[in-house]
């Protein structure tokens, strides 16, 4: 966009995805196996790289995600593995998720984090380099990328990169890799025959149905609802920039038609996140859930010493809005509505890919409207 005119229209192109064929790293983990089915519901041919769940529930296995994609069990910090499989499966368009993606465990575990977050995808940008078929990548990394200053506005992509704790640090490490391999290697520019345009994406925290993973605001509180617990909270007054995980799996999939047809023009960093009245504190996160839960809930604090969070934390996404035509649509009442139904549907032993199906054609047809 070059007249500073808004985009006339966010509709995906889905004439577009029909028949792309898309490789998803992480595709077994929360956020991935969302975007694998919502590739799926376009028509592309999608194939998944990653380990195996680590939870037991969790949305793979209970969205029978395995049926619908070519799903192979490839850890990304095997160079030579990842290689191959990347030139085997010739995609045309790579969504970079696979990762460690906790806080905590960062803590617990700093080398296989930086292991598997930075050597994990500088094993994949090889591959890509390496692929003749690639002509689009979409790095997912981090808002926790920023050097966090809590500040009370929110960080826009030209702020300078940074992170306390390990996993933040290695988000922006993954970042700085990924534009030192786009300028060396990977763009009309560096000279290479291989001309691949590759984005980075930097989404606030995404919530949503079939996400049981430890150490996790919205897992933890479902996990105390449903046993009638008190909910344990270590920092009640922590901001985050929350927003329903199809928001910044939108903006992806929009990234990757402009990355494929326009190229470089599009291959920089982009925030995903929520409006600023959505960016509320841990504790009125439980709250408001805890209203739409049948039986309600409460909260007490630990008071326990913990490892350092960060207390505050949004997102600019001016960029996105004004360049991509990307807005969110589900504020959080609406996104903890929907985690609420899906819960409920999987205690109910619903079909749940064709309950999240369902959800996904819901949010498109509220992003339309």
């Amino acid at each position: 966009m070059t007249d500073g005119k808004q985009p006339e229209s966010m509709t995906l192109d889905t004439e577009f995805w029909v028949d792309k064929r898309v490789l998803v790293t992480g595709h077994t983990g929360f956020k991935g196996g969302w975007l694998s089915m919502y590739l799926h519901r376009l028509g592309a041919h999608v194939s998944g790289v990653s380990l195996p769940p680590d939870t037991s529930p969790n949305l793979f296995e209970c969205a029978k995600i395995e049926s619908v994609i070519d799903s192979r069990i490839v850890d990304i910090r095997h160079r030579d593995v990842l290689r191959d499989t990347v030139v085997e499966i010739q995609p045309d368009i790579v969504f970079h998720l696979a990762a460690q993606p906790l806080v905590r465990r960062s803590y617990r575990d700093p080398v296989e984090t930086f292991d598997t977050n930075v050597m994990g995808s500088i094993n994949l940008l090889e591959a890509v380099r390496q692929s003749d078929s690639v002509k689009a990548v979409i790095m997912v990394t981090s808002d926790k990328c920023y050097l966090n200053r809590e500040w009370h506005w929110g960080y826009r992509e030209n702020e300078p990169l940074g992170g306390h704790d390990p996993y933040s640090a290695s988000k922006a490490c993954t970042e700085i890799a990924t534009h030192a391999w786009r300028a060396s290697f990977m763009s009309a520019e560096a000279g290479e025959q291989h001309n691949c345009s590759i984005a980075t994406a930097r989404a606030g925290n995404v919530i949503g149905g079939g996400d049981w993973s430890d150490d996790r605001l919205i897992p933890d509180i479902l996990r105390s609802l449903e046993a009638g617990d008190p909910i344990t909270l270590r920092n009640p007054q922590s901001v985050r920039p929350w927003q329903h995980v199809l928001e910044p799996l939108r903006g992806y999939l929009q990234l990757g038609e402009k990355l494929f047809d326009e190229g470089d023009s599009w291959a920089e960093a982009w925030n995903f996140g929520p409006p600023d009245d959505d960016a509320r504190n841990v504790a009125e996160i439980v709250d408001l859930l805890s209203a739409q839960w049948p039986s309600g809930g409460t909260w007490q604090q630990d008071v326990g010493q913990h490892p350092h969070e960060a207390r505050y934390l949004k997102l600019d996404c001016s960029k996105a809005r004004e360049r991509l035509g990307w807005k969110p649509v589900w504020n959080l009442r609406e996104s903890l509505k929907q985690i609420v139904r899906w819960q409920h549907a999987f205690l109910d032993k619903k079909d749940m890919f064709e309950f999240s199906i369902n959800v996904i054609e819901e949010y498109e047809g509220a992003r339309n409207a």
